[in-house]
C-alpha cells in the first residue's frame, strides 16, 4: 500500500532537479523573466478594478477592490496554472517517459512545485499590498492558512494527477481543461463576494471546494476573522479527490508509457 509513497520518497532529487528545470526553462527566453509571475495577476485585478469599480460598481464593503480581486487571483491563478502544467507534464515529456523508469507522479508533482514558486512570489506582492491599504493584521487567523493552502494543494494535485494520466489516452483533455478553469473561473468568489450569492443557494455553492478557499482567504487576510464552517465541503472534496486522483493515477501508471 506504501509502496508507491516510497518509491516517490526515493526519487525526490529527481523530483527537485526536474522543479528547477521547469524553472528556469520557463522564463529563459523571456525579456520579462520572472517578473510574469507578478505581472499577470497585477495586470488581471487593475482591468478588474477598472471594471468593476467604474463601469459595473461591486460591492466589497470597506475593502479596496484591487486588494479584493488580487487576494483571490493569487491562489487561482495557482489553481488554473498548476493544473494546466500537470495535465500536459507526461505528454510534454514523452521521451523521458519512454526510456527510463521512474515513478510517473514525479512530473505532475515537479509542475505543481514550481507553480508553487510562483505563488509564494506572488503572496508576497499581495502582503504589500495589505500594507499599502493598512488592512488590519489578524495572526490568529494567520494559522489557519496552511490548512487552507493544504485543501487548495490536495484539490489540485487529485485533480492533477487524474488529467495528467487522462491526457495520454484522451487529447481532448486540454480543450475541455481549459473551457473547464473558464466556467469554474465565474462559479468561483474572484470577481465579486459571496454575499452576492442568494443565501439559500449558498449551501450549494460551497459544494465547489474553491468557493470554500477563497473566501476562507478572505476572511483570513481581509476581514480579519476565521474561516466559517463552509471551508469544511473544501476540506472533505480535497481530500477524496487527491484519494481518487492518486489511486487513478498508480491504476494506469504501467499503460503510460506504452500509450505516450
Amino acid at each position: 500500500m506504501f509502496e508507491p509513497i516510497k518509491q516517490l520518497a526515493q526519487s525526490k532529487d529527481l523530483l527537485w532537479t526536474w522543479t528547477q528545470r521547469i524553472i528556469q526553462t520557463r522564463y529563459q527566453q523571456s525579456v520579462l523573466g520572472g517578473l510574469w509571475i507578478i505581472l499577470q495577476p497585477t495586470a488581471t485585478a487593475a482591468i478588474f478594478t477598472i471594471i468593476f469599480t467604474f463601469f459595473v460598481p461591486v460591492a466589497t464593503g470597506n475593502i479596496p477592490y484591487v486588494i479584493f480581486s488580487f487576494t483571490a487571483l493569487t491562489p487561482w491563478m495557482l489553481f488554473a496554472n498548476a493544473l494546466n502544467d500537470m495535465a500536459n507534464s507526461l505528454v510534454d515529456n514523452m521521451s523521458l517517459v519512454t526510456k527510463i523508469y521512474f515513478p510517473r507522479e514525479v512530473l505532475p508533482l515537479a509542475a505543481l512545485f514550481a507553480r508553487l514558486m510562483d505563488f509564494f512570489i506572488a503572496t508576497g506582492l499581495l502582503v504589500v499590498l495589505m500594507l499599502v491599504f493598512r488592512v488590519p493584521a489578524f495572526p490568529l487567523g494567520w494559522l489557519f492558512l496552511p490548512v487552507i493552502l493544504a485543501t487548495q494543494l490536495a484539490l489540485i494535485l487529485g485533480l492533477g494527477l487524474m488529467l495528467a494520466a487522462m491526457n495520454v489516452f484522451y487529447r481532448d483533455v486540454r480543450p475541455l481543461l481549459t473551457l473547464g478553469i473558464q466556467l469554474w473561473f465565474y462559479a468561483s468568489p474572484i470577481i465579486y463576494p459571496v454575499a452576492m450569492v442568494p443565501e439559500y443557494l449558498r449551501p450549494y455553492y460551497f459544494l465547489n471546494p474553491m468557493a470554500g478557499v477563497l473566501e476562507a482567504y478572505r476572511d483570513v487576510l481581509l476581514n480579519a476573522q476565521l474561516p466559517g464552517l463552509y471551508l469544511i465541503p473544501s476540506m472533505i472534496v480535497g481530500v477524496i479527490v487527491l484519494i481518487v486522483g492518486y489511486w487513478f493515477f498508480k491504476r494506469v501508471e504501467f499503460q503510460i508509457a506504452d500509450i505516450v
